[in-house]
């Protein structure tokens, strides 16, 4: 059933607020501030930088890529579950990192059971607050997407530090065992909807006692269709359930045999085929689209290029000179702290009617290339600093991704475009620091490799701004389109990172 609008934008909610903070730098701490371990992984394992920056890129990259599978496990058993075995993941992944051989184990330790257990985190708590806001749902998933990027400020600095003291097998055992705090944060979860798999279950037990919805049903009902007094009273995820108790009723049906049983059955294929058939065309449609397959460029661009100086920074710096020990605040922190900044100005600039989101994302983009195209003439390490809190600061435009998508292809068909927009954004960050790598195991410096990655972004930028121009683009317009106003019920998941 859906909340009720006493228990919205308020009370229990801002503790689901802070514990969903929690649980977002608990889980990417480590992850987003990466780049403090990779050197010491470097001069663990004397692997090669490109085969080494897998483990960076997966632990980012997985989660985006697998997200579809993470929110349906979110909508099936709920945030609490979720969060703690995403707790059991994370933390484990981290512990046995710790007792890593080589880098292809850490590949999976590190990069694909941590990767997916911040996937799980990620949609459980970005899914809980949705449920618990409406009005001020804007200023609640900032706050707990901040949590990723504060996350990495404290980590990277606490890293540093517990290298020097207990080693990096020692390091990583004590943040696995910090990350194990995720299940305290997931006690604070408490549903406001009945997950599917529990509606699943109170409907097969309502079948096996009551035998009230499925006794003798009609042909047609058992193809899929209800009752108008059912589709009154059941919500569109109940109803769903119900949909796929009925087809356990069908497969009883059809245990007794017989002509009808074997009608019925080809009944339910036609439907489910035509379902199936509904929802990759409306994929199709999506992808038709102009602006938002631009969109999908700019995003898989910049995720490409933006991504590996959180990985390399610190290896920049060390292999070029500009610093021989390590720094107070390292750069990966300092990027953090930018980011996270970024993400809240960038959020509200967007909320002014005459800004352009799409333009002022094409700007952020500029600007981050920019800075990337300057990194490999610095020459102190103050101008690195000052070049990783502008990159930070522009790579805050993730905040704007859910504003845009939603404005191109309108609520409805929201979390299909999230989707596909995901899958490119992390099929960017995997790809990203390896390419990286290989340049510089090629060419034994990092300056092609940071050319390489601002023209990919200032490419993406570019191309994000010329099929928007009104001359081009004349279907979609922020401007003809209405405002959007989000329901209580949550079934749209913004996209924060």
């Amino acid at each position: 059933m859906a909340p009720s609008t006493g228990v919205l934008d308020g009370g229990w909610g801002w503790v689901i607020v802070a514990a969903s903070f929690m649980a977002q730098l608990l889980a990417y701490g480590s992850p987003q501030s990466v780049g403090v371990l990779y050197p010491e992984w470097l001069h663990a394992f004397q692997e090669s930088k490109g085969m080494t920056a897998w483990v960076g890129s997966l632990v980012a990259g997985v989660g985006l890529l697998a997200s579809p599978v993470c929110s349906a496990c979110v909508d099936n058993f709920g945030a609490r579950p979720v969060t703690i075995f995403s707790g059991v993941m994370v933390a484990g992944g981290l512990m046995l990192s710790a007792f890593a051989p080589n880098v292809q184990f850490l590949i999976f330790s590190y990069g694909i059971v941590v990767g997916l257990g911040c996937g799980l985190v990620y949609a459980a708590t970005l899914t809980i607050t949705c449920q618990y806001f409406d009005k001020r749902r804007g200023l609640a998933l900032g706050i707990v997407t901040t949590g990723t990027s504060v996350g990495a400020f404290i980590y990277a600095t606490a890293q540093n530090e517990l290298i020097v003291m207990f080693g990096l097998g020692g390091c990583l055992l004590i943040i696995g065992a910090i990350a194990l705090n995720l299940m305290a944060c997931a006690g604070f979860m408490r549903p406001l909807n009945m997950p599917g798999y529990y509606l699943k279950q109170k409907a097969a037990l309502e079948c096996s006692t009551e035998e009230q919805l499925f006794e003798k049903p009609p042909l047609d009902d058992l193809a899929g269709s209800t009752s108008t007094s059912l589709e009154r009273t059941l919500t569109v995820k109940e109803l769903l359930v119900t949909i796929d108790a009925k087809d356990k009723a069908v497969q009883t049906e059809t245990k007794k045999g017989g002509f009808l049983a074997g009608l019925t059955i080809v009944k339910v294929i036609k439907n489910k085929r035509q379902a199936y058939r509904e929802y990759m065309h409306s994929m199709y449609e999506i992808l038709q689209d102009q602006v938002m397959v631009a969109f999908c460029i700019a995003v898989f661009l910049f995720s490409l290029g933006a991504f590996p100086p959180v990985l390399f920074i610190e290896d920049v710096a060390q292999s070029e000179g500009l610093i021989e020990e390590v720094s107070v605040f390292p750069l990966v922190s300092i990027g953090a702290i930018a980011s996270c900044v970024g993400k809240l100005l960038l959020g509200m600039l967007v909320d002014i009617k005459w800004i352009n989101g799409i333009y002022l994302y094409a700007f952020t983009m500029f600007a981050g290339g920019v800075a990337l195209l300057l990194i490999p003439s610095t020459q102190t390490y103050l101008g690195l600093q000052i070049l990783t809190v502008a990159l930070g600061f522009f790579s805050g435009n993730w905040t704007l991704t859910s504003y845009i998508t939603t404005n191109i292809v309108g609520l409805d068909k929201l979390t299909q475009a999230h989707g596909i927009l995901m899958f490119f954004g992390g099929f960017g960050i995997m790809l990203g620091p390896p390419v990286v790598g290989w340049f510089f195991d090629w060419t034994q410096s990092y300056d092609l490799a940071f050319y390489f990655s601002g023209a990919c972004v200032e490419l993406g930028a570019l191309i994000l701004f010329l099929l928007n121009l009104p001359c081009w683009n004349r279907k979609h317009s922020e401007k003809d389109r209405p405002d959007v106003h989000y329901t209580s019920n949550c079934d749209k998941v913004a996209s924060l990172a």
